[in-house]
């Protein structure tokens, strides 16, 4: 399987940096956390404009694993990559997911590519995540990368037996 532009998508504690991490490694591929282009260190967020115009130079080049949903310009992602990888996993994994963090790494942004920022506005997306957001997701998925490898990933140990997968045929 050709993975040189990898997006990766799901709910906030679904395992996306994680994921983008591990598969940067094993593919030699330069890893991009969306949170980190689209909030400062004051979580001050870019203008939509600048924050699209970064996706675009991102994109463009010929490797990379870009992690994040960011739904208003996963368009720009999903028409460049060749391999999209859903994190599809319950809400109640996502939501052990976001607090698990928070108690490993703490608050705010890390080096590793960990953006943590609990309130009850992450809490609410992430426990509504799979009725509200995923099906425009979807639906984005369908639209602009028709043709393209999609990995559902469901659990985090079909996650760990992908990447394995992945790391062994290269």
């Amino acid at each position: 399987m050709q993975m040189n532009r990898v997006a990766i998508v799901g709910s906030g504690g679904s395992g996306k940096s994680h994921v983008a991490r591990k598969l940067g490694r094993l593919l030699n591929a330069p890893v991009t956390h969306l949170d980190a282009v689209y909030y400062d260190d004051e979580w001050t967020p870019l203008p939509k404009e600048k924050f699209e115009a970064a996706q675009r130079e991102l994109v463009a080049k010929p490797r990379w694993v870009i992690d994040g949903n960011h739904n208003s310009s996963l368009a720009i992602r999903l028409q460049a990559c060749d391999t999209v990888v859903m994190m599809d996993v319950p809400t109640c994994a996502a939501l052990w997911g976001i607090f698990s963090r928070q108690i490993r790494h703490g608050a705010g942004q890390h080096d590793s590519g960990v953006y943590n920022r609990i309130h009850w506005g992450v809490v609410t997306y992430v426990a509504t995540y799979r009725r509200r957001m995923r099906p425009k997701v979807l639906a984005k998925i369908d639209e602009f990368a028709a043709g393209k490898q999609v990995v559902f990933l469901t659990s985090r140990a079909q996650t760990r037996r992908w990447l394995q997968r992945v790391g062994a045929s290269r």
